[in-house]
């Protein structure tokens, strides 16, 4: 069971439609956008079986700002079916997406309902990351092909080290181990000059 299984709250019912329909034709990470949502929905409850319903509903919506359609004002559709909770931390994820491209990402860490999405969120995507890696055969050639994500490892270990006594220690200790292991991979290639 996770925290799909119905029965399951409305919010998360209202939800997992909408992301159905939102990341329809969408791909992340090479695989269908909503597979990324639902994992990172599923990866929260597994560390925190008992979720707050907006938190899971915010991690199945969280790029939906990039996946609605362009004609539709997506934080005004999103407080008027969810209430304020659910934009907000979608909002907060947004500006913490972006921020990726500056060349010292603010590591925010004080916003637990934030926290737990955007934990998860990296668990899911780097993981991901490391299979399409393994899936290429040549992992030293796929990180070398991506060097500004290589030059992201130590804003993501500094984020996991602020994150870990504000998460669960299950949680901290998954993303502890992804980013070892991306480490380790990635370990003699040069990461990309300042973004």
């Amino acid at each position: 069971m996770t925290v799909l299984s119905p029965p399951r709250p409305a919010v998360i019912d209202r939800a997992l439609r909408d992301a159905k329909a939102w990341c329809a034709g969408h791909t992340i990470d090479d695989r269908p956008a909503l597979v990324h949502a639902v994992r990172v929905a599923v990866t929260i409850g597994k560390h925190v079986p008992v979720s707050p319903p907006e938190v899971i509903a915010a991690a199945l919506l969280h790029d939906a700002p990039d996946l609605a359609p362009a004609t539709l004002d997506v934080y005004q559709v999103l407080t008027a079916g969810y209430g304020p909770e659910v934009p907000r931390i979608i909002a907060a994820l947004q500006t913490e997406h972006r921020s990726l491209d500056d060349p010292d990402p603010p590591i925010c860490v004080d916003d637990p309902p934030v926290l737990l999405a955007s934990t998860a969120d990296k668990i899911v995507a780097l993981t991901s990351l490391l299979r399409r890696a393994r899936a290429s055969g040549d992992m030293t050639g796929f990180f070398t092909q991506r060097l500004m994500l290589c030059g992201l490892l130590p804003h993501f270990r500094a984020f996991q080290q602020a994150a870990h006594p504000r998460v669960p220690a299950s949680m901290s200790a998954h993303l502890d181990a992804v980013l070892a292991r991306l480490e380790q991979v990635t370990a003699g290639i040069p990461a990309a000059g300042p973004r």
